[in-house]
């Protein structure tokens, strides 16, 4: 089965064909560095992460990422935090204090960093030598030393939101101050406000309108055509569709894939501080859950899919993860760890079918539902492997833990959490000592035991072998 694609702009599922062999060429929406990374955020990184993890598996894979760090929202929150002091240090200073943040938080949650991470205050010249390029051609105009985009002379917009003009137009409007023909014209160039961060231009000094950022760095870095676009289902109007306007209005060719993914909710409600629902991600670090948790959370819908975000599922989900560290810790606990390529001829099982199956889910448009639900079905199997007696089940069950650990690694689960406990000697006595007492018949007395194991942390599982023990997760 080859990968199939789900394109937005042409709204059907399309065999997926790189424009150049054996590479791929990505450009996500990145971050608008105002604010402490939220769950939608990393959502969306995931999102992408996993999409170019897997491509990483077919193709060699050039990812460009962008930070906005100059817009309005980044004014007013320097405003804010450093009230008082110069507007343009301010700015810089809340710009750099976030992207930090945001780039801390990718770490931490295991999101590989882009080939590329260009800020949009790198690319101010080339913007201006953009937009002129477009005044030159007549899709633009100055005025008031703003310039705007003329979207009347975009014979083909709105074919990405699949509006028409009319209708969008029907609910555009003139903001005060602004000089443009029509409602739906768009701002390339904002015209200097006192003491706001500004550059100079032939149309005197101001700043980049929002969308011209990623016409610009994407064209730079990836050329006038590249494979995928990708970013927020939120952006499809208006982002979206000016930057195809403005990079076709310029004679590019622009993205030949566009991918969106679906929006996250909290308890049903846009996540908002208003709302009182606003969750960043170190508030997820901060409760305790591992981030894989979180991922399998997302894992679970289909990435155009919208998620609904709730502690409660983060339990349940907790409860699914751990059914890994168990299966895990039983492997290693009753035969070790073992070079996997070493193993036997034959003693895979059908473990390999299960691979194929997490291919075939990933290559419909990136189906992780079902390619979580291989992993899952890979721990059932080894659970009914483990009942087993014969000498060459453990062959198995340590391949099928390799493999597990493997598609685990292209869906960005880490597992780096999943210790297996061997060295704990005062636990190993304090089983002991359990188990004497039972013997003895002295059940309270080895309750205590238990009680004590588990208020540090350590559950017992008894069989008809004896106990056994692991962390908890």
């Amino acid at each position: 089965m080859s990968l199939k694609i789900y394109n937005s702009l042409t709204r059907k599922k399309e065999q997926f064909v790189p424009l150049r062999k054996g590479k791929v060429s990505i450009y996500v929406c990145g971050p608008t560095v105002y604010d402490e990374p939220h769950i939608g955020h990393a959502r969306s990184a995931y999102v992408f992460d996993v999409i170019r993890r897997y491509l990483e598996t077919k193709y060699k894979i050039k990812f460009v990422r962008n930070v906005t760090d100059v817009d309005d929202k980044i004014i007013n929150k320097a405003k804010v935090e450093f009230k008082g002091e110069d507007l343009k240090a301010a700015v810089k200073k809340v710009a750099d204090k976030y992207f930090k943040s945001y780039s801390e938080c990718m770490n931490k949650l295991g999101i590989k960093p882009p080939s590329k991470e260009p800020k949009a205050t790198e690319y101010i010249k080339k913007m201006v030598k953009f937009i002129a390029k477009l005044i030159k051609t007549g899709i633009a105009y100055e005025s008031g030393g703003d310039v705007y985009f003329d979207i009347t002379k975009a014979k083909q917009y709105g074919k990405l939101s699949h509006q028409s003009p009319e209708m969008m137009e029907s609910g555009a409007r003139v903001s005060p101050g602004e000089n443009k023909k029509s409602p739906l014209d768009f701002a390339l160039w904002k015209k200097a406000k006192d003491n706001e961060p500004s550059w100079p231009s032939p149309w005197g000094r101001g700043r980049p309108g929002w969308h011209i950022e990623c016409s610009v760095m994407s064209s730079d870095i990836l050329g006038d055509k590249f494979d995928i676009h990708g970013g927020g289902i939120d952006l499809i109007f208006p982002h979206h569709e000016n930057e195809v306007a403005q990079s076709e209005g310029a004679g590019k060719d622009f993205a030949n894939y566009w991918i969106h993914n679906g929006l996250l909710t909290i308890n049903g409600q846009k996540m908002a501080k208003s709302l009182g629902n606003y969750i960043t991600v170190k508030e997820i670090e901060d409760r305790g859950y591992r981030f894989d948790v979180l991922k399998i959370l997302f894992l679970q819908s289909h990435y155009s899919h919208p998620v609904d975000f709730t502690w409660a599922r983060m339990d349940e989900v907790n409860k699914a993860y751990e059914r890994f560290y168990v299966l895990f810790h039983k492997i290693d606990r009753e035969f070790g760890s073992r070079d996997i390529a070493r193993l036997p001829t034959g003693s895979r099982g059908n473990v390999d079918h299960f691979k194929k199956e997490f291919e075939e889910a990933m290559d419909d448009n990136f189906n992780t539902p079902m390619a979580l639900s291989v992993l899952f079905n890979i721990v059932n199997e080894c659970n009914k492997i483990l009942e087993d007696k014969q000498d060459s089940r453990r062959f198995m069950l340590q391949y099928a833990m390799s493999v597990i650990i493997e598609l685990g690694g292209i869906l960005g689960l880490s597992f780096k959490d999943i210790k297996v406990e061997k060295s704990d000697t005062w636990v190993t006595i304090a089983i002991a000592q359990r188990e004497q007492l039972r013997k003895e018949g002295k059940y309270a007395e080895a309750d205590e035991i238990r009680k004590m194991l588990d208020e540090k942390g350590i559950i017992l599982e008894d069989s008809k072998d004896g106990a056994t023990w692991r962390r908890k997760i």
